[in-house]
């Protein structure tokens, strides 16, 4: 998806995946989002590996689902495609309305509790 309508991009990244890489050359390409230094990168890692314990598999799966279609989007799309497959496939699924699910629980101090195997 980061290439889509960039093809030059493409080529670029496919001749360049044939060298190695050093981190800030990956970080200017697009190819990585962090580049945590020395001081940093313990806490980095700790704190993307808390973010994406935090997020329900549901949440994870429709996210997924968003990037399989690439392209430009026009408000129609983004509403009748996007949104309408969130609330239909997210919004109504035990992980966020069930008795332990994120949205029954948004505002209070318990943690939701995510069923794992429903993706």
């Amino acid at each position: 998806m980061r290439f889509f309508g960039d093809p030059e991009k493409a080529r670029r990244d496919r001749r360049r995946r044939r060298a190695s890489t050093i981190p800030t050359d990956a970080e200017e390409a697009g190819l990585v989002t962090v580049v945590a230094d020395d001081i940093d990168y313990v806490d980095e890692v700790r704190v993307a590996i808390e973010e994406r314990v935090s997020l329900s598999p549901d949440a994870l799966t429709g996210m997924e689902a968003s990037l399989r279609f690439p392209g430009g989007e026009t408000g129609d799309s983004k509403i009748f495609a996007r949104l309408s497959a969130w609330q239909n496939w997210i919004f109504q699924r035990p992980n966020a309305v069930g008795a332990t699910g994120a949205l029954t629980l948004y505002g209070k101090p318990e943690r939701p509790g995510f069923d794992f195997r429903r993706t």
